[in-house]
C-alpha cells in the first residue's frame, strides 16, 4: 500500500541537534542515500493510482465567523512595498479596518527581509508570522533556501512557505526534490510549521501529485497551491486533487496530524474563500483578507435582516495597498 511505503521512505527525524543542522553536506548525504530515483518513480506511480478525487464539499466555516477568518494568511509579497505597508498588514491582522471584527488569521506571510519587523508590530496577537523561502521563481538552489530558513527563523517566524523547484519535478528528478525538502525540513524541524508550494499552473496532474507525496514523505505540514506570480492561481480541481493526495498519503507528521493544503492565487471574495474551503482547503493565502472578512460579516447580517433591508452590496475600499492583487 502506499501509505506503507511512503512511512518507509521518511528519513527525517523529528529532532535534530543545532550541530547537526549546520552540517550540511552530512545530512545531505544521509538524506540521499535512501532511495533511488527509479524506486521513487515505482512508488509515485502506484500513489497515483490509488487517488480518488471527490467532489463532496468539505465543511466551510459559516462566512460571517471567527473561525473562517482563522483559515486567512493574511498576505504582502509584492516587491514595491514599503515599510509602512507592512505595519499596516499587521494592523489589519489584528482588527481589520472596520474595527468591529477580528480577523485573527493564523499568520502573516512576508518576505524574509520583513519578518522582523511583522514579529515586533504583532507581540502579544496571537497572530503568527510567516516567511516565503525561494521565492517565487522556483529557480533557487538548495544553499539560498536553508540561508533564507536560518535568517527567517532566527528573525521570529513560525512557518516558512517554501516555493518547490517545479522543473525538477517536471524533468521527475525525484530524488533531488526530496533531498531538498527533507534537508530543509531539517533545518526548520517542528514545531515550525512547513508548506510546499506546487506552483500548481506550471504542473500536470501527475506532477501535482508527485509533488504531494514527496513533501509527506518529508513531513511537510501542507502544500500550498501558487506563489500569486505565475499563471492562474488556486482552482477548485486542484484543491480537490491535492486534498486527496494528502488524505491518501496518511503519513502522520511531527504534528500529530496529516498534512493539509493552503488555497492560494486569486482568491478576491467571500465566494472565492468559500469555493476553496469546500474543495478542501484548510487555509487560504490571500492580500484581501480584511474585504473577505468584511464580505462574509455583511453578507451573514444579511441573511438574518429582512428582504427590504438587504438591497445594495458593499463596495470595495478604495485603499492603494495590496488588497487585490493574488499575493
Amino acid at each position: 500500500m502506499a501509505t506503507a511505503n511512503l512511512a518507509g521512505a521518511v528519513a527525517v527525524p523529528e529532532q535534530e541537534s543545532a550541530a547537526a543542522h549546520d552540517n550540511v553536506e552530512c545530512n545531505l548525504k544521509g538524506m540521499t542515500a535512501r532511495y533511488t530515483n527509479a524506486e521513487w518513480t515505482r512508488f509515485l506511480s502506484e500513489v497515483e493510482k490509488s487517488i480518488k478525487v471527490s467532489e463532496e464539499p468539505c465543511p466551510c466555516p459559516d462566512v460571517g465567523s471567527p473561525a473562517l477568518a482563522k483559515t486567512i494568511d493574511h498576505t504582502l509579497l509584492k516587491l514595491d512595498v514599503r515599510p509602512i505597508q507592512f505595519d499596516e498588514l499587521c494592523s489589519e491582522a489584528r482588527v481589520d479596518g472596520f474595527a468591529r471584527t477580528l480577523i485573527q488569521g493564523q499568520t502573516v506571510c512576508v518576505r524574509p527581509p520583513f519578518v522582523r519587523q511583522c514579529v515586533s508590530d504583532l507581540k502579544g496577537s496571537g497572530v503568527k508570522v510567516a516567511s516565503v523561502i525561494g521565492f517565487h521563481e522556483g529557480t533557487y538552489d538548495l544553499y539560498h533556501k536553508i540561508d533564507e530558513t536560518k535568517r527567517s527563523l532566527e528573525a521570529g517566524a513560525e512557518e516558512l512557505d517554501v516555493v518547490i523547484n517545479y522543473e525538477d519535478l517536471k524533468a521527475q528528478d525525484y530524488s533531488k526534490v526530496y533531498k531538498e525538502l527533507a534537508t530543509l525540513r531539517m533545518q526548520a524541524p517542528h514545531p515550525v510549521v512547513l508548506k510546499l508550494i506546487l506552483e500548481t499552473s506550471q504542473l500536470d496532474r501527475s506532477q501535482i501529485i508527485a509533488g504531494c507525496a514527496l513533501a509527506a514523505a518529508a513531513h511537510y505540514d501542507f502544500v500550498k497551491t501558487s506563489t500569486g506570480f505565475k499563471g492562474h492561481g488556486a482552482t477548485i480541481e486542484h484543491v480537490r486533487l491535492m486534498k486527496a493526495c494528502c488524505d491518501n498519503v496518511s503519513v502522520v507528521n511531527g504534528t500529530g496530524r496529516t498534512m493539509k493544503v493552503k488555497a492560494s492565487g486569486g482568491i478576491r471574495t467571500i465566494e472565492d474563500a468559500v469555493k476553496m474551503l469546500e474543495a478542501g482547503a484548510s487555509r487560504l493565502g490571500t492580500s484581501g483578507g480584511v474585504w473577505i472578512v468584511k464580505e462574509g460579516r455583511e453578507q451573514a447580517e444579511r441573511s438574518q435582516s429582512p428582504p427590504s433591508a438587504r438591497e445594495g452590496s458593499s463596495s470595495r475600499p478604495g485603499l492603494t495597498t495590496r488588497l487585490f492583487t493574488d499575493y
